[in-house]
């Protein structure tokens, strides 16, 4: 049998230390015990939060601050995005160019490594080495938000993410769960850069490829995820965006044919839920072949699919039994958890 999905991150650590409290406090006045929320998640258990690309509502997306403040703010997982460098490293990053989430263009030492490729004219991750990809700084990539910490905080490495990660595990006596996305890795392999063996030789070396590390892989790349299949224990996520003829990417494949190499699927909310927040049945069918199912992407500053709000549109997904939630805003999706149980 598969692991499951990862049921214990930060917030379940926390709340179980403070139950502890609650409960040497309250040792001499016995109380009622309220009835626990029944959850309709795959294990039963409260779903996830999971900081997509860090805290990247307020800070730049996968920089360390991102990381940091989604921490603080209670998240159970955290999200890297993986990229390749020119010289074969893992590098942290969302997008395979550069110039919207990046101080590149103000980089005169840069100027001439623009390069036309998919249409568009850029930098791109795979044309620079990982040292030279680490002078960057990061940026906020949406226009509507803040930039007040751009320009403050550089490009990571996966092994810059993974110490980050380590330190604070020491700083706070916890395990930190991560989900790592790897991007488009059959086009790096088509170049030389095939990020799988890179991937699990860094795993290994930091002692989080064996079973029951806090370490789920995700990719939209149904090939890769079934290449990894044979070579590692660890939990593997097919994400998928929605059918081809609503304009979403997808991988032609059925839940029951994902389940025969993955333990979960990272489907878009608008596949999980009606805009009336009725449920499609998504979940409901994952559950029944043993896929767990977090969903993309809930902001705290954008348009509902459902709900009159945000907060709604959480309420909503949880109640639908998602077993992890993706967002920008891990503050607000803790808060609205904590809510409901």
């Amino acid at each position: 049998m598969r692991l499951p999905f990862l049921t214990l991150g930060l917030g379940a650590l926390a709340l179980g230390a403070s139950s502890l409290a609650g409960c040497a406090a309250d040792e001499a006045t016995p109380k009622a015990t309220p009835p626990a929320y029944a959850w309709s998640t795959l294990s039963g258990e409260a779903p996830l939060v999971i900081a997509h690309r860090g805290a990247s509502g307020e800070r730049p997306e996968h920089s360390e601050a991102a990381y940091m403040l989604a921490l603080e703010q209670g998240a159970d997982v955290l999200e890297p995005d993986l990229q390749m460098s020119a010289d074969g490293v893992l590098i942290v990053r969302h997008d395979p160019y550069l110039s919207t989430s990046t101080d590149i263009a103000d980089r005169t030492e840069f100027a001439d490594r623009k390069a036309t490729r998919f249409g568009r004219e850029d930098w791109w991750v795979s044309d620079f080495t990982a040292e030279e990809l680490q002078t960057l700084n990061t940026r906020q990539v949406f226009d509507d938000r803040s930039d007040a910490h751009d320009d403050r905080y550089g490009v990571l490495t996966f092994d810059d993410f993974l110490d980050f990660v380590s330190e604070r595990q020491i700083l706070c006596e916890c395990v930190i769960a991560i989900e790592p996305e790897v991007k488009s890795p059959a086009e790096y392999a088509q170049i030389g850069l095939d990020p799988l063996p890179v991937l699990l030789e860094t795993l290994e070396a930091r002692g989080l490829h064996a079973e029951g590390a806090p370490v789920v892989i995700q990719s939209f790349d149904a090939a890769f995820l079934q290449r990894l299949r044979p070579q590692t224990p660890l939990p593997l996520a097919m994400l998928y965006a929605g059918p081809a003829e609503d304009g979403y990417d997808a991988d032609g494949l059925s839940l029951r044919e994902i389940a025969e190499f993955a333990d979960g699927v990272g489907a878009f909310k608008g596949v999980i839920v009606n805009p009336d927040g009725s449920s499609t049945g998504y979940v409901e069918a994952a559950h029944a072949l043993g896929l767990e199912v977090h969903t993309w992407t809930v902001r705290a500053d954008r348009t509902p699919i459902t709900g009159a709000t945000v907060e709604e549109e959480l309420a909503v997904l949880y109640r639908l039994g998602v077993d992890g939630v993706f967002t920008d805003h891990p503050a607000m999706a803790v808060t609205v958890r904590d809510t409901l149980q």
